[in-house]
């Protein structure tokens, strides 16, 4: 599958820029900001009350600030480079390529959540991690990724109620502190993950997170049989455990810098098969313990390069891109985060800006 979206890249396709914007996650807007991070939604003619994916972008922009050039979720990241080493664990259950090759390269984009590209790196406890897999048949397979276990909502209208009620009031300038509350109180299937941001702290260091995709998915063989799926990043450091994040703001990709130049990096794909019953269309619920787990292979990344010009810039990391031997569920929000993130990248790529020194600037 092809990702029609993204222009071919080149010396006459205008580089994209950057602009100033004061820092604005405080208090309980920076946790409901970062959620920002997790999709956009897209597909507003399944919704009665027609919620466009311009709609949600908007309000995206209007919680984070206009940032031109900067993606509208996961705005602040760095691009990493690597490779895939499957092994044979998935390949009964998939004929994706992915799996049965021995090496399958990779470009992928660690991030902070929520579209304010200056935000402190211990302003939020959630990392994402962005993958693009390309198969020798020409085939890919795009995962996007987070550290948190379950999504608050399960729904892209809930989604979007809840940007709303942190939404600055006109009058004030400012959300009105009771909505976040409301919304909550009304919302009884975000307990799982109010839970686990009650207790979540920010991580030192990209290399320590376990990365999950969230969404479900399936896994599809030679004879058609269909394995619902989801699956984690789960990294092989020593000190998987983390550390509490330092003061200061840019952190992150100086820790993985200094981490690299050490030596490779590397997570264990381990993907988890439902049981029947399980949901598979409600990112909000978690699947019991005890489901079986695949160790797929691993991902090793080897090098960083800068998000301004590196080559995970113009990549739309659509979590619907995937290769035969892979399909979506019918989770909404899968469905939403595709689309979503299809507008932010038109968005992104059709805004240039002169930087103060006069210099034109990629920033993605």
């Amino acid at each position: 599958m092809v990702d029609r979206s993204s222009p071919p890249t080149g010396p006459g396709r205008p580089p994209l820029s950057a602009a100033s914007l004061t820092l604005r996650l405080t208090g309980i807007a920076v946790v409901v900001a970062a959620l920002a991070g997790a999709f956009a939604y897209v597909n507003g003619t399944l919704d009665p009350q027609r919620l466009t994916p311009k709609a949600l972008v908007n309000v995206l922009e209007k919680n984070n600030g206009v940032h031109p050039g900067f993606r509208r979720n996961h705005a602040k990241g760095v691009c990493v480079i690597g490779h895939f080493e499957s092994s044979s664990q998935a390949r009964e259950y998939s004929s994706a390529q992915v799996f049965s090759e021995a090496r399958t390269p990779v470009v992928g984009r660690f991030a902070l959540p929520a579209g304010n590209p200056y935000a402190p790196d211990n302003s939020v406890p959630i990392r994402s991690l962005a993958l693009r897999f390309t198969q020798a048949n020409g085939q890919q397979w795009r995962t996007g990724m987070n550290s948190m276990p379950v999504f608050p909502v399960g729904t892209p209208e809930a989604f979007y109620q809840l940007q709303q009620a942190q939404s600055p009031d006109p009058a004030t300038g400012k959300p009105n502190p009771a909505a976040v509350p409301a919304f909550f109180g009304s919302h009884p299937e975000a307990a799982p993950f109010l839970a686990w941001i009650k207790t979540a702290k920010p991580s030192a260091s990209y290399a320590t997170e376990t990365y999950n995709s969230v969404n479900a998915f399936y896994l599809v063989n030679a004879a058609g049989q269909r394995q619902a799926v989801r699956w984690s990043m789960t990294p092989v450091a020593q000190d998987a455990a983390g550390g509490t994040a330092p003061e200061g703001g840019d952190f992150l990709e100086k820790d993985l810098v200094q981490r690299l130049s050490a030596g490779p990096l590397r997570w264990q794909l381990n993907i988890t098969l439902a049981n029947p019953g399980d949901p598979v269309n409600d990112a909000s619920k978690a699947w019991p313990d005890g489901r079986k787990v695949l160790n797929a292979g691993t991902l090793v990344l080897e090098s960083t390069q800068p998000q301004l010009n590196g080559e995970c810039r113009d990549i739309n990391y659509d979590p619907l891109v995937l290769p035969s031997g892979i399909e979506g569920s019918d989770d909404p929000l899968l469905a939403a985060r595709s689309a979503g993130y299809a507008r932010s990248y038109l968005r992104r790529t059709s805004e240039v800006k002169q930087l103060p020194n006069a210099k034109q600037e990629s920033q993605q």
